[in-house]
């Protein structure tokens, strides 16, 4: 009974071939990924996440994912137009930080909300630095400066 089934798929192989099924399949004459590899038993989900292209940051855990958020928070608001985007920005992320405080889940991670004051005069502080240099003040002439009073300078 064995050969007479073998013999069946052989022959409908056969014929697919003839016809040129399997003509330009895709990874023709390439190796076989993962061969000569020892076994790993979640290949399925790697091979998932890399065909799906799936951001492996949504498989952190929510804590050590919401501190990532935080992290990258100065980068995310930089390009927003208005202190009241930054300041909704800010108060996204600070509701979902309240959210997971209420029904912590995951790792014991501390994070903390974030300051939104703190936030938007790092994004002034950044716009500033990327507006046009004014021009330069005039400097007044070596006579004038002698009457200058003296200043020092503060100790940063």
């Amino acid at each position: 009974m064995d050969r007479a089934w073998e013999a069946s798929i052989e022959a409908q192989i056969r014929s697919a071939q003839e016809r040129g099924e399997f003509d330009n399949l895709p990874g023709a004459g390439r190796p076989i990924p993962g061969r000569g590899m020892p076994y790993d038993e979640s290949w399925w989900i790697k091979s998932f996440l890399e065909r799906e292209q799936v951001p492996t940051d949504l498989l952190l855990p929510t804590p050590l994912l919401l501190r990532r958020q935080i992290e990258r928070l100065p980068d995310e608001v930089r390009d927003l137009p208005t202190e009241q985007a930054v300041r909704a920005c800010v108060a996204d992320l600070n509701a979902q930080v309240m959210a997971w405080l209420r029904n912590p889940t995951g790792p014991r991670v501390v994070v903390r909300p974030v300051d939104a004051d703190a936030v938007v005069q790092r994004w002034r502080a950044d716009r500033d630095a990327t507006a046009e240099p004014a021009a330069p003040a005039a400097r007044p002439s070596p006579a004038r400066r002698a009457w200058l009073p003296f200043r020092r300078r503060r100790a940063a």
